[in-house]
Order: C-alpha cells, then structure tokens, then sequence
C-alpha cells in the first residue's frame, strides 16, 4: 500500500440528510467519517428510516467542537463534548445539544452509518 494524504476537503462520499452530513474518508485500510450536525438535529427524526427507531450502528470516535446527547435503549444517557473520546454501542439515540454546530470524527461505524 502507497503512503496516503487525503485533505479534509476530499472527503471520497457525502452521505447528507436535513440538518446534517457525514462525510466519508478511505484512508489506508481503514475507514473514518466526520460527522457535522446542525443545533436541532437528531438521529431518530434526521437520519433514521422510522419514527422511534434506534441507530444499530456502533461508534467510536472523537468530538472536534460543540456537544451532543446519547440516549440508549436502557434509558441510560450522557452528554459527549468537544474533546471526548466516544464508545457508542447500537441501539441508540443522538442529538445536538446547544446551539453549536456538533463535530465529530468516527473511527469505527462510518461505513454503514447514514446509508
């Protein structure tokens, strides 16, 4: 495999949806995707295929700027900040909290995520 640069302004997919976008990166073998989503967004209204479904994808990743809720299917639920590292599991909800435009970098999930 050949040394790879790739500019945060090629992303190689643009997966958009109402008050959001992710963007999608092949970056060696591996592929990450960044999440940017306006104050109001939410999973279960924006990107979800069904009014209360959950999202099956598992997410790992980094928040860049703004703050976002995780609510999951236990009821369990916690705020991810600019500078958290995240485990999300499937089975979950998600949406901006503030009024900051959320960022995020995902290591693991992206290749199904928002299809």
């Amino acid at each position: 495999m050949d040394l790879q640069l790739i500019g945060l302004d090629a992303p190689a997919e643009v997966r958009e949806f109402p008050k959001g976008r992710f963007e999608v990166f092949h970056v060696g073998p591996m592929t990450i995707g960044r999440a940017s989503y306006d104050p109001g967004w939410r999973w279960s209204e924006d990107v979800g295929d069904s009014p209360g479904a959950l999202c099956q994808v598992e997410h790992v990743g980094w928040v860049v700027s703004g703050a976002a809720a995780v609510k999951m299917e236990d009821g369990s639920e916690r705020v991810m900040h600019a500078g958290d590292f995240f485990y999300v599991p499937p089975g979950h909800d998600s949406w901006v909290v503030g009024d900051e435009p959320y960022v995020s970098l995902h290591l693991m999930g992206s290749e199904d995520y928002a299809r």
